[in-house]
């Protein structure tokens, strides 16, 4: 335990056989933990003690602190967050499956930052996330990120260029809604890469070809959050006009609910629909409630 303090090194260690916390940091700030090896039980992976794991690894109830190139091998929760600024780098978390109730890491404090981690069949669960950025991460074995309401406010959230990779049967989303979120702004989920997982982002591109006068984008399996579309931009492209030499189609979009876009014209005509949608508020956007 390290209490109020400033400026602590813990590096190069090895903790084993903890119940209720491995490494515990309360107030004070600039602990740096590195290089070092944590879990509940001596296991290299696969226990059959693996569903009752408790305790938790690494709790930072504090500031300003930094994890680098830590194991976490067996615990109920890896490390958890609940305070600021904190820096997470390097730390592969493989303490217990999300399947048995496992946590890699829990967020519950704004203004954290979580880079190259691998999360080995857990997940990374954020809280309200509020000024939460999540970057080149490994997520193995359905492993995904939760996004989980409290308050029902999320902001500033970046989950991007990470690697998700699972069972093609299960189809795990790679993002997980856990409660409503009513307020959303400035969220970026985007340029993420996914193996047999189902990817869910903040941005979403999609071409229609039809012949007719309707075209209809579903973007519903894609998008993070359920009927909210802030931006939508389209391109209206048509062979042999619409319905004389020289004419061109009349078209507008019509519909922007439930995660869909639809794009009617006045004549039926041949023709290819681009569609791009975001679900990122900016600071001056309202939060815009699907029409």
């Amino acid at each position: 335990m390290v209490v109020d303090s400033a400026r602590i090194r813990v590096t190069n260690c090895f903790f084993l056989h903890f119940t209720t916390q491995g490494i515990l940091v309360r107030r004070g700030h600039e602990s740096f933990i590195s290089n070092t090896f944590l879990g509940q039980h001596p296991t290299v992976g696969g226990s059959s003690e693996e569903k009752g794991f408790s305790g938790t690894a690494v709790d930072l109830d504090s500031t300003d602190n930094a994890v680098t190139d830590v194991v976490i091998f067996s615990a109920a929760i890896g490390v958890v967050l609940r305070g600021q600024s904190n820096m997470i780098t390097g730390v592969h978390c493989y303490n217990k499956a999300s399947t048995f109730g496992g946590v890699g890491i829990l967020v519950k404090a704004a203004q954290n930052r979580i880079d190259d981690c691998y999360l080995d069949y857990n997940s990374i669960v954020i809280e309200d996330p509020q000024w939460v950025h999540i970057t080149n991460g490994y997520f193995l074995g359905d492993a995904n990120v939760v996004l989980k309401s409290v308050s029902g406010r999320v902001s500033g959230l970046n989950i991007v260029n990470n690697i998700f990779i699972g069972d093609p049967n299960r189809m795990v989303p790679t993002v997980h809604i856990d409660g409503a979120f009513k307020d959303v702004n400035q969220v970026v989920i985007d340029h993420n890469s996914v193996n047999g997982m189902r990817l869910k982002s903040t941005t979403g591109r999609m071409t229609v070809a039809g012949n007719g006068t309707r075209w209809v984008a579903d973007f519903s399996p894609l998008l993070v959050f359920p009927n909210r579309i802030n931006h939508f931009h389209y391109s209206f492209y048509s062979k042999g006009g619409g319905g004389g030499v020289g004419e061109f189609p009349v078209h507008a979009v019509t519909n922007i609910s439930r995660n869909m876009v639809v794009v009617e014209s006045e004549k039926a005509v041949q023709a290819l629909v681009s569609v791009l949608v975001d679900q990122n508020n900016m600071f001056g956007d309202e939060n815009v409630v699907a029409i």
